[in-house]
């Protein structure tokens, strides 16, 4: 029997495949998705305008896409994945010449109906093509020099274009997104300590470039830093974001202050409340627990991904829903990290809970992407 012949005697067909979902990812993804609705709902005075409503048909719209992607086969996402790569390339070269500006960057392109920002499409597919790079490569070559190469290339190209928008937080969730799939592969852990030691290096020359010709960060960005190590050194102007963040986490308690009784948020005290912020006004309505169960759920969400991952005898779809995975751990924790005072603020939404277009659906077309590995994972060598 030949592969093409297996291929298509094992994958489920029609309406077949609606029983191979991963209905257990729909629900946690609709849970979370709720509790954004709830929170959008809270810091709109107890109205479904002008965040709530928009976003529960952003969601709508993308389970239908991940439904949608979940249908295709899994080795059409492998076979296009240069493609969807090359595609956001030019995607974030056009929003440098051609994008719209927010808040003091150029990251948006605007398509009349909704605004899209490309780094949130070269998250996913910068992970499509490293599993398709990986699911290509001999084993045996993996942690050879030319071979490693070339995919810390494919890393660093979108990288740079997103950090001239400028970016900081995608370009990190892109480096750390592509790393994980690296090592996941087999690459040796020698290279990683090595990018460890020279990352130390380079916090130190960012640090010394400060305030001469060969600055490396823009003043915002060194600015952000001070507050992350002193956010009481201006507690009225640039510490003012993560001050109140904290202020608002604080006062939540153990069981928070109640549902539409968050005085931070209500008060307009919390700056962008229903993007970036969003999970402090959950800390300070529903408290420890209620922060605490949005954190087991997204913990849910990645074991389930793991799960699916090492049951899948596919090394592109099992790749793929590790780097989907890994890529959205660290969407939540970067940005929990961010209004806890953890991490410097780089402006990273919380996922699925954050109002937003680009983020919510490309985020749910991921998870499609990992409902086809999931579906047609009987499609293994044999």
């Amino acid at each position: 029997m030949s592969y093409l012949e297996y291929n298509l005697k094992t994958v489920p067909t029609g309406l077949a495949k609606a029983l191979y979902l991963n209905w257990a990812l729909v629900v946690l993804l609709t849970a979370v998705a709720s509790a954004g609705f709830l929170m959008l709902y809270s810091v709109a005075g107890g109205s479904l305008r002008p965040w709530a409503e928009p976003q529960m048909f952003r969601f709508a719209a993308g389970l239908l896409v991940m439904f949608a992607f979940g249908f295709v086969p899994i080795w059409y996402w492998r076979n296009i994945s240069g493609v969807a790569y090359l595609i956001s390339l030019m995607l974030l070269v056009l929003v440098d010449v051609a994008g719209s500006v927010g808040m003091g960057a150029q990251r948006w392109i605007n398509l009349g109906f909704m605004r899209l920002q490309p780094s949130e499409l070269a998250k996913i597919t910068l992970v499509m093509l490293l599993a398709s790079y990986y699911d290509w490569l001999d084993v045996k070559r993996v942690s050879r020099p030319f071979w490693v190469l070339i995919p810390v290339l494919l890393i660093l190209i979108p990288t740079a274009l997103v950090l001239k928008q400028p970016d900081l937080g995608t370009a990190l969730l892109l480096l750390m997104g592509g790393a994980v799939v690296m090592f996941v592969a087999g690459v040796s852990w020698w290279y990683f300590a090595a990018v460890g030691t020279l990352g130390v290096g380079l916090v130190a020359a960012v640090m010394m470039s400060r305030g001469t010709s060969w600055q490396l960060l823009k003043d915002y960005q060194f600015k952000r830093i001070d507050i992350f190590l002193d956010p009481g050194m201006d507690p009225l102007g640039a510490g003012y974001h993560i001050s109140q963040a904290k202020i608002a986490l604080g006062s939540g308690g153990w069981a928070g202050r109640g549902f539409l009784q968050g005085t931070q948020s209500r008060l307009n005290f919390l700056p962008e409340k229903h993007t970036d912020f969003i999970f402090t006004t959950l800390g300070e309505e529903f408290g420890f627990l209620g922060t605490t169960t949005l954190l087991v759920l997204y913990a849910l969400i990645i074991l389930f991904c793991l799960h699916s991952a090492m049951n899948n005898k596919d090394r592109f779809a099992s790749l793929l829903t590790v780097g989907v995975a890994a890529t959205f751990f660290f969407y939540f924790a970067v940005n929990m990290s961010m209004v806890m005072g953890l991490a410097p603020v780089v402006g990273v939404p919380l996922p699925l809970v954050s109002y937003g277009g680009s983020a919510m659906l490309v985020l749910m077309g991921a998870f499609g992407l990992v409902q086809s590995a999931h579906i047609h994972r009987p499609r293994g060598r044999r």
